[in-house]
């Protein structure tokens, strides 16, 4: 089965002499979005107290080596087996969850076989993430998250897998960032910072709304396509890394047709009118290119990909539910995702081409993607 769940587009490298610890970040942000996010976690008693590297070398000598060596790795190419031994590396006391999606203290039905999923690439041997060493190759530096709940969602998972190797990690909380931890023991920072379009966006009624056309309007969202939103434009300068996302807040679900977004750009409404996909195309446009030229060049730069939703029955304000222990099966991957018959998760497979395009016009050799 061939998964494509989400992908780091890496915008910016550092200098070439450190390249190597360019790429070894490469393949953390690859695995640890791959393990946070699907793959079920494991305990830390599991993995050993002083590796070499910040992947678990249990059972393999050589972690990221094919098993076929005229077979080049994939590791997205495989099936999911059930691993009965495989624990959680965290529980419901992680102080970074959140309450409304605490799994465990909400009592989420067939937790045990979800936990117990394990992903098994074809020819590839997947290693388990060291948090311990992990933190180490990041002693001294700050990883930022900017964008919707797919990426606040996998930081507190980041944050929960983490503080299992600093005791005194702590909540941290940066001017304009919703929540964080710090890691003493490495000095290392992660932060995240909200902005669901990443562009400004604010509420107008529809008494200011600048509209010819007002029928059944109750209030627009003003969309500034040219202006970052203030909750991390300023922001950024701190870290050394950034994980940027954008892409289920750009649907009807979100802003239905009597609260739309309007487009304004140089301060003036964008004439004719755009619509979503279009709106999305110039936000991309002006804020990759804000980041490219506004950002340190040392800053390593990821673009998130849009994942999956997984909403059955309904949308999440529809009475719409997350219902499944099991990977979906073949047979399902098309209902669920191809654009051709309208699967459920359309729009979120043309917001990445969308993404990738716009990233990537013109560009060859600074454009690296990563799917899963």
């Amino acid at each position: 089965m061939h998964f494509q769940w989400f992908a780091c587009v890496r915008w910016e490298m550092k200098a070439p002499k450190q390249s190597l610890f360019v790429w070894l970040i490469l393949l953390a942000c690859l695995l640890i979005f791959f393990y946070s996010s699907i793959l079920p976690l494991y305990l830390v008693s599991e993995v050993p107290p002083q590796p070499l590297s910040f992947f678990s070398k249990e059972n393999q000598k050589t972690p990221t080596k094919p098993i076929h060596q005229s077979i080049p790795c994939n590791y997205f190419k495989g099936r999911w087996v059930v691993d009965r031994k495989s624990r959680p590396l965290y529980d419901e006391d992680c102080p970074f969850h959140r309450n409304a999606w605490n799994c465990f203290r909400n009592k989420r039905e067939n937790m045990e076989k979800i936990n117990s999923w394990r992903w098994v690439p074809e020819n590839c041997l997947l290693p388990r993430i060291n948090p311990f060493e992990f933190l180490q190759s990041m002693k001294d530096k700050s990883i930022g998250f900017v964008g919707d709940s797919l990426n606040e969602n996998f930081l507190v998972s980041f944050l929960c897998i983490l503080r299992l190797a600093d005791n005194g990690a702590k909540k941290w909380k940066k001017k304009g960032a919703w929540r964080g931890g710090y890691f003493p023991k490495f000095n290392v920072t992660v932060g995240y910072h909200r902005a669901v379009l990443l562009a400004k966006y604010e509420w107008q009624p529809e008494k200011d709304a600048n509209l010819s056309n007002k029928d059944g309007l109750k209030g627009i969202y003003r969309v500034d396509v040219d202006v970052p939103a203030a909750d991390w434009v300023a922001a950024t300068n701190f870290y050394d890394i950034l994980v940027f996302n954008t892409g289920h807040w750009w649907g009807v679900d979100k802003f239905p047709s009597e609260t739309p977004l309007v487009f304004y750009q140089g301060g003036r409404p964008i004439l004719p009118p755009l619509g979503l996909h279009d709106g999305l195309k110039v936000v991309l446009k002006n804020m990759i290119s804000h980041i490219q030229k506004s950002e340190p060049n040392q800053t390593l730069k990821f673009w998130r990909m849009q994942s999956p939703r997984h909403f059955y029955g309904g949308e999440w304000n529809q009475n719409g539910s997350c219902l499944f222990s099991d990977p979906l099966e073949k047979n399902e991957l098309d209902s669920w995702f191809d654009p051709l018959v309208d699967g459920v998760n359309k729009e979120a497979r043309q917001v990445n081409h969308l993404i990738m395009d716009m990233h990537c016009e013109g560009r060859t050799s600074n454009c690296l993607i990563l799917l899963i």
